[in-house]
């Protein structure tokens, strides 16, 4: 571009030059017509060529303006601050981020289940479900307690682990959190434990089990029952037992 603009600019100089001869011309042409020597047709022919040389003047003009404009009005400016380049380098970025968002990492190791209902080429929507991935670097257990037994739970104490798919293998834990509501609390459809309901009923709530030995409860499915028993020693009674 750096090299158009440079002949568009010499093509423009040489065509005003050429320009202001003509105008030259035409004077002196005139000159001579007042005096008689020349004849009203060579005059006629010589302010037809002076305004064809004004004419290819415009046009260079214009034409090194526009390659002027096309170098962002600088031609002195480096390349790569070109609107041009400028402009390309922007497409490429976005491009470049397109690419990234079609592949989506996993936050944690695991196995992915329920894959059945994609495959390569499937258009999917934004925020749509398409498989389960249960995590194999951690292993927990979260078993419901009766809101009777919290007050003897704390973190950090030790827990044993019975699932029914293991039956006579125990597995050690230890209590990580305790949850902030009932299970019934945050149902599709809450109980409505009005105060004129005579009836009143236990709530439970969940308590995240930490397994000591992940990798060998990595064997075993998501969502198998379990017994836990949570050693309360120091708190009232020795034992809180639940199951889930």
């Amino acid at each position: 571009m750096k090299a158009g603009l440079a002949q568009a600019e010499a093509q423009a100089s040489l065509a005003a030059d050429e320009a202001k001869f003509q105008e030259d011309e035409l004077t002196r042409q005139i000159a001579l017509s007042d005096k008689g020597v020349t004849s009203t047709s060579a005059l006629d022919e010589k302010r037809h060529t002076s305004r064809q040389a004004r004419e290819k003047a415009q046009v260079a003009t214009l034409t090194a303006d526009a390659a002027r404009a096309a170098l962002g009005g600088d031609p002195k400016a480096a390349t790569d601050d070109h609107p041009a380049v400028r402009a390309a380098v922007a497409e490429l970025d976005r491009a470049r981020y397109n690419l990234s968002v079609t592949r989506v990492t996993a936050p944690a190791d695991g196995v992915i289940y329920q894959t059945a209902s994609f495959h390569e080429g499937v258009m999917l929507s934004a925020g749509q479900p398409v498989f389960a991935l249960v995590e194999s670097g951690e292993s927990w257990v979260d078993a419901n307690f009766k809101e009777t037994q919290l007050a003897d739970l704390a973190q950090g104490q030790p827990a044993e682990i019975i699932f029914d798919a293991a039956p006579g293998k125990t597995f050690t834990g230890t209590v990580e959190a305790i949850g902030a509501g009932t299970g019934a609390e945050f149902s599709l459809l809450p109980a409505q434990n009005a105060t004129g309901n005579w009836v009143k009923v236990t709530q439970r709530v969940p308590v995240r089990i930490a397994l000591d030995d992940a990798a060998g409860a990595a064997a075993l499915a998501s969502g198998l029952s379990a017994e836990v028993t949570v050693d309360t020693s120091g708190a009232g009674d020795t034992r809180l037992a639940a199951t889930e």
